[in-house]
C-alpha cells in the first residue's frame, strides 16, 4: 500500500477536486488547459491540495491519511495501531461542535462524571480507561479540564490503545490530539459561517488566511456563538473564541509557525436527572432546577511557537513549544429523589426532590516544549526513519473551593443519616413543581482558598524507527523514558499533607507490519503505558477518582501502575485507494492499580493491588465507496473484567462507565454538484456506574449492578445546498426522534448527564 509518488490521502482530495469542486479552481483552469491534456488538467498543484488540506472541499471529506504528530512518518494505513480521524467537513456536517460532543458519538469512547459533581471540564473514557488528562494540541499535552471547542480544529485524531512511548504518563486506553489551523503561504483565503436555530442558538465563525508577503502570512480564526442545551431551556452555553496564527519561511528549509489562542466559555451547566434505585432507571422528563448563580466558566490561553528547519536532505529539525494558563470555575446544582420527614409540616413522608450545591475552582499554568530530531539513514543495509526526541513540561494546577451561602429560607424538612434537615423541595405537597425553581435557594458567594496545590515536572527522552525489513515487511519501534518530580500540598478530611516523590517510567513499542497485497496488511502491535499515584490534576486527596492514595510515605513508596496493550489487526485500501477498511482485536491488561477503601474523598487506600482487563475487537472504515458517496464509521465489541483486588467480591466484575458495545456512522450521499445530504447514527450499550478504573457497584443481594445507564441511539441529520461558488446553506437535525437519553453516571446515581434533545440549526457559509 506504499505509495511514493502521491499519498492516498493527496489521491482523495485530488479525486475530490476532480468530480466537480468549482469554488476551489475552476476560475484559474479554462486558460491553462487549452494547452495540456485532459487528465492534466484534473490534476491539482501543491498549493491547491493545501489548500484543500486545509479548509476541506464542498465535495467532504470524510478521511485523512497522515497523522498530525509529525513523529508518526508512515501512513495511517500503514500504522500498527486503531488511530481514528474526524476530519473538519465531518465535525462540520455532524453539526457537533464542542470537543466531548464530538467524542461522545465514536464507538470505544464513553463519557464520565467529575467527582462529586466536578464540573471543570470534559471526561473522556477510552476503551474503559481514563483519558481526561490525555488530551493533546498538536501533540502537545493540554493539561487540566476545561471546554474544548472546535473552531481552530482542522480534524481530530483518536488514538485507541496505550500510546505512552508519543504521550508519555497516562494514555492508558488512548489519546486524543486536536489539530489546528494555522496560517500558510500558499493561498489567500476567506470563509464566513452564520448560523441559527433552535433553542435560541447563533454561531458565527470566520477563517480568514493571508499572505503578506511571498515568505509570511497570517491567519485569523473567531467564534461568537450562544444556545441554550436542546430541551432544557435556560441551561446555557456562550462561546467567544480567537486564534492568531502566523508563518514566517525566511528559507526554503526554515520555518517559524507561531500562534495564540484565546477561548471564553461561560455556560449554566446542568447536573441532569438522578438515578431513580425503585425502579432501576434515571427520572424521566424532570424540570430544569439550576438555580439563577449557577455558573460553568473557563478561560483559555495559549501561545504556540514551532520551529521546522531542513538541516540537510535527510535531516530535519523540529520544535514546539506552548506556554498555557487556563482558568476554571463551576457552582452548579445537583437533584435528588427523597422524601419528607414526618416532621415536615406540609406534607409529611411525601416523596420529593430536594436540591444541593457543588462547586470549585481552577488555575492551570503550564509550559511544554518537544524537540525531535528526524534522520532518514540506511544502516545494517537497511532505510531507517529514526526520531530522535526530548520533551520537558512543568505542570501547575490549583484546586480550591467557593464559600457559599443560601439566602433564601428552606422550604421542606428531610431526613437522611445526620438525622433531620432543612432542604430545598422543588415539589410541593400536591407533587407539583414550585413556583420559580431558579431563585429558590438564592445563592451568594465568594471565592475560597486552595485546598490542593499540584505540581509535576517532567523530563522526557525518546527514540523511535521505523524502516523496512523487506518489501513487504515494515517495522516500528519506539522506546521512551519520563522522569518526573511530583508535589501536591493538600488540604482535607486528613489534614494538611504535603505529598513529593520522584520516580522514572520507562515504556516501549513495537509494531511489525506486513503487506498481504498492494492494497491490504496485517499488523500486530505491542505497547505499554505508566499512571503515576495522584495522577490526575483536579482530584486532590481524593483516591477514588484518581487522585492520590495512601499518606505521603507510602506514596513515595508505590510503583507506578502498569499497561499492557496486544493488538492485532489489518487495513485494508479498497475501491481504488479511496476507502480504507481496518480490524483489529486487542487485550489491555492494567496492573499495579491502586485501589480506593472506603470513602472516595480520603487518601485511604491499597497501593498496587487491583488488576483489570479489557478486551475486544473494533472495525472503521472511512473514505469514499462511490464518487458521490462517502461514509465513516466504527464499531467496537468489548469486555471488560476485575481480575484482582483487595475486595475479593470486586473479582470478575465490570469495569464503570464501560459499555460493551458501540456503533457510530456517519454517511453523505451528493447526487449533483449542488445538492448533498447525509446523517450519522450512534448506539452506545448500557454501562454501570462507579469509580475510575474499579468495578461498578454492584449489589450482591440482588445479583445486579447498582446504577445503569440505559443504552440509547441517536439519529442526526443534515443537507447542504451549493448555490454558488461562494454560497452553501447547510441544515442540520440533531436527535431527529427526539428521544431523551444519559450519557453519564456519578458513582451513587445522585446525577446523570442528559443528551441533547432534538435541534435544528440552519447554516450559511461565505467563501471569498
Amino acid at each position: 500500500m506504499k505509495n511514493k509518488k502521491l499519498a492516498m490521502g493527496a489521491q482523495t482530495i485530488a479525486a475530490a477536486l476532480a468530480f466537480g469542486n468549482t469554488a476551489v479552481f475552476a476560475q484559474d483552469t479554462t486558460a491553462e488547459c487549452k494547452e495540456k491534456t485532459s487528465a492534466q488538467c484534473t490534476m491539482p498543484d501543491e498549493d491547491a491540495i493545501e489548500l484543500i488540506r486545509i479548509h476541506g472541499v464542498q465535495q467532504s471529506i470524510y478521511r485523512y491519511d497522515k497523522s498530525g504528530d509529525p513523529r508518526r512518518l508512515a501512513d495511517l494505513v500503514d500504522t500498527p495501531q486503531t488511530i481514528s480521524v474526524l476530519t473538519q467537513d465531518q465535525i462540520q456536517e455532524s453539526g457537533r461542535t464542542d470537543l466531548k460532543d464530538i467524542l461522545q458519538a465514536q464507538a470505544g469512547v464513553t463519557l464520565g462524571t467529575g467527582e462529586n459533581g466536578n464540573a471543570f471540564g470534559d471526561r473522556y473514557i477510552i476503551r474503559g480507561h481514563e483519558a481526561r488528562s490525555d488530551v493533546f494540541v498538536d501533540g502537545l499535552r493540554d493539561p487540566g479540564m476545561t471546554t474544548r471547542e472546535s473552531f481552530a480544529t482542522e480534524r481530530v485524531e483518536i488514538t485507541k490503545g496505550p500510546s505512552s512511548t508519543f504521550a508519555g504518563r497516562g494514555s492508558s486506553g488512548g489519546a486524543v490530539n486536536s489539530i489546528t489551523k494555522k496560517a500558510s503561504t500558499a493561498y489567500n483565503f476567506g470563509r464566513v459561517d452564520a448560523a441559527l436555530g433552535t433553542d435560541e442558538h447563533t454561531r458565527l465563525t470566520v477563517d480568514l488566511n493571508k499572505t503578506l508577503t511571498e515568505n509570511s502570512a497570517v491567519r485569523i480564526n473567531g467564534l461568537i456563538s450562544a444556545e441554550d442545551k436542546p430541551g432544557r431551556e435556560d441551561i446555557e452555553r456562550d462561546r467567544n473564541g480567537l486564534q492568531l496564527s502566523y508563518v514566517l519561511q525566511p528559507t526554503d528549509r526554515l520555518s517559524f509557525t507561531g500562534d495564540v489562542y484565546y477561548l471564553d466559555a461561560e455556560d449554566r451547566p446542568d447536573l441532569g436527572s438522578y438515578y431513580d434505585r425503585d425502579s432501576g432507571r434515571p427520572l424521566e422528563n424532570i424540570p430544569v432546577y439550576a438555580q439563577d448563580e449557577d455558573f460553568l466558566n473557563s478561560e483559555v490561553t495559549t501561545f504556540t511557537l514551532r520551529t521546522e528547519y531542513d538541516i540537510s536532505d535527510n535531516v530535519r529539525f523540529y520544535n514546539a513549544t506552548r506556554f498555557g494558563k487556563t482558568e476554571n470555575e463551576y457552582i452548579t446544582t445537583g437533584m435528588r429523589g427523597t422524601n419528607r420527614d414526618a416532621t415536615d409540616p406540609v406534607a409529611p413522608g411525601a416523596y420529593t426532590l430536594t436540591l444541593s450545591t457543588h462547586q470549585g475552582w481552577q488555575d492551570v499554568d503550564y509550559v511544554t516544549t518537544q524537540f525531535n530530531l528526524f534522520w532518514d539513514t540506511p544502516f545494517l543495509g537497511l532505510d531507517h526513519r529514526l526520531v530522535f526526541g526530548f520533551e520537558y513540561t512543568d505542570e501547575s494546577v490549583d484546586n480550591g473551593v467557593f464559600s457559599v451561602e443560601n439566602t433564601n429560607p428552606t422550604n421542606c424538612l428531610v431526613g437522611g443519616r445526620r438525622g433531620v434537615s432543612e432542604s430545598y423541595c422543588i415539589l410541593d405537597g400536591n407533587q407539583e413543581a414550585v413556583d420559580n425553581i431558579g431563585g429558590l435557594m438564592g445563592r451568594s458567594y465568594t471565592r475560597g482558598d486552595a485546598d490542593a496545590l499540584y505540581d509535576i515536572e517532567t523530563y522526557s527522552v525518546y527514540v523511535m524507527d521505523t524502516f523496512e525489513l523487506t518489501d513487504s515487511f515494515d517495522v516500528f519501534f519506539g522506546l521512551r523514558a519520563d522522569s518526573y518530580d511530583y508535589t501536591n500540598a493538600t488540604s482535607g478530611r486528613g489534614g494538611d499533607q504535603l505529598y513529593a516523590f520522584e520516580d522514572d517510567l520507562y515504556n516501549g513499542h513495537l509494531g511489525l507490519v506486513y503487506e498481504l497485497t498492494e492494497n491490504g496488511n496485517l499488523y500486530a502491535s505491542y505497547s505499554t503505558a505508566t499512571n503515576i499515584n495522584g495522577g490526575e490534576s483536579d482530584l486532590g486527596a481524593n483516591c477514588g477518582y484518581g487522585g492520590l492514595c495512601g499518606t505521603p510515605e507510602q506514596a513515595a513508596q508505590a510503583d507506578p501502575e502498569q499497561v499492557e496493550n496486544i493488538e492485532l489487526g489489518t487495513k485494508w485500501a479498497l475501491f481504488d485507494k479511496k476507502l480504507v477498511a481496518n480490524a483489529a482485536i486487542f487485550r489491555i491488561t492494567k496492573s499495579d492499580v491502586h485501589e480506593s477503601v472506603g470513602d472516595s474523598y480520603s487518601t485511604l487506600g491499597t497501593l498496587n493491588t487491583g488488576e483489570n482487563r479489557v478486551e475486544g475487537v473494533e472495525f472503521g472504515v472511512s473514505g469514499d465507496i462511490t464518487e458521490k458517496f462517502s461514509i465513516q464509521a466504527s464499531a467496537a465489541f468489548m469486555d471488560s473484567e476485575v481480575l484482582k483486588s483487595y475486595n475479593d467480591a470486586n473479582v470478575g466484575l465490570a469495569l464503570s462507565n464501560f459499555a460493551d458495545e458501540s456503533f457510530y456512522i456517519q454517511m453523505r450521499y451528493q447526487p449533483n454538484e449542488k445538492f448533498a445530504f447525509g446523517g450519522d447514527y450512534s448506539y452506545q450499550s448500557e454501562m454501570f456506574g462507579g469509580q475510575p478504573d474499579t468495578a461498578a457497584g454492584y449489589n450482591a443481594d440482588t445479583g445486579e449492578y447498582s446504577i445503569v445507564v440505559p443504552d440509547y441511539e441517536v439519529v442526526n441529520l443534515f443537507a447542504n445546498y451549493y448555490y454558488s461558488e461562494s454560497l452553501t446553506f447547510r441544515v442540520n437535525v440533531g436527535n431527529l426522534f427526539d428521544k431523551e437519553y444519559w450519557t453519564a453516571a456519578y458513582r451513587s446515581g445522585s446525577f446523570m448527564y442528559i443528551g441533547d434533545g432534538r435541534n435544528v440549526t440552519a447554516t450559511v457559509s461565505y467563501e471569498f
